[in-house]
């Protein structure tokens, strides 16, 4: 799945959906005109993203090519020694096979979709579900903090950070630590600049940031929401030394948020107009058993709207359970 992308729905990637799976041992070709910015490739068969199925995506535009800036690509992950067969089944097996950590209230519960009324009729809290798996290790570009990717940059150079979130159910908060960064596209799309030096970004999101490097070492870590666990890489003028950072912060990192979509601007807004069809997605589901859908169908079992080419339409997405679900169009 060319993720970002826009190519006909056929050429897609849906695993078996829109076309059939390529064989062992097959080739197939794709041809489509590529949509510029950050963007990533995964697999989309079965449970193979889980796997470390993925690679950056990147399609570079006239003025990317033009600026003088270094570039520095990296692609987040969540890692397990398990087979994601097993993660899975820890999942779906009830409350007592999957990772309870970050969850509230009687374990198995944190995640379903109810009232909480308690036995005096007034609401119980209900707390977000986080993490569901107790990975061994997060990676940037395939390493951990006990030997980061290093990237040396010219001194007073000018690094654009392209940031891909590719974990299969971690989110992260990417911190430049001593450096401030200003964001200048989020999932490819240019965004009026956003000045900082924390950025949340969620499970298949990227984020492209322009930093100013001065003479000396500098990490750049993206550590997991709600846990203390976290992973990184340096920036590194020449002849930098660089310092050994620990792979677990000294305090756990809040939710990620919509703190940060509150104040994106698109650089090039489509134009206003109202809309011809506004269609209400609720997220449904529960923890136990591990099910979840929109509108309280199920794939395959889904019944989707029609709507007419041409036609502008506003889709509203309504969270209604306790865990976060990362949403994208495809075809």
């Amino acid at each position: 799945h060319w993720h970002g992308q826009k190519p006909p729905y056929r050429q897609d990637g849906v695993a078996d959906r829109n076309i059939p799976l390529i064989a062992a041992g097959e080739s197939r070709g794709y041809d489509y005109l590529p949509t510029p910015g950050t963007h990533w490739m995964h697999s989309h068969g079965g449970l193979q993203e889980q796997a470390l199925l993925a690679a950056p995506l990147i399609v570079r535009s006239a003025e990317d090519l033009a600026a003088d800036v270094q570039e520095v690509t990296v692609l987040l992950h969540d890692f397990s020694f398990r087979q994601p067969e097993e993660i899975l089944a820890g999942l779906t097996g009830g409350a007592g096979g999957h990772d309870m950590e970050g969850m509230g209230g009687m374990p198995g519960m944190a995640g379903m979709d109810h009232s909480g009324m308690g036995d005096n009729g007034t609401a119980m809290p209900m707390t977000m579900d986080l993490n569901d798996v107790e990975y061994d290790a997060f990676l940037a570009n395939d390493r951990t903090l006990g030997d980061p990717l290093v990237v040396r940059v010219e001194r007073n150079g000018r690094a654009r950070l392209r940031v891909i979130n590719g974990a299969a159910s971690s989110a992260f908060w990417v911190e430049l630590g001593e450096l401030r960064g200003t964001l200048l596209a989020v999932d490819g799309n240019p965004v009026l600049p956003v000045t900082g030096s924390s950025f949340p970004i969620a499970i298949a999101q990227r984020l492209d940031l322009i930093v100013d490097v001065p003479t000396g070492a500098f990490p750049i870590l993206a550590q997991v929401e709600g846990k203390t666990q976290r992973t990184g890489f340096m920036l590194a003028s020449p002849g930098a030394a660089i310092a050994k950072v620990a792979d677990v912060a000294p305090s756990t990192a809040a939710p990620v948020d919509l703190s940060l979509e509150a104040r994106l601007r698109a650089l090039n807004p489509i134009p206003d107009r109202s809309p011809d069809a506004v269609l209400t997605m609720e997220l449904t589901g529960s923890m136990a058993p591990y099910l979840w859908g929109i509108n309280d169908h199920l794939w395959p079992n889904v019944d989707p709207p029609v709507i007419r080419a041409g036609q502008r339409v506003v889709l509203d997405m309504q969270n209604r359970t306790m865990m976060a679900h990362p949403i994208h169009l495809h075809g």
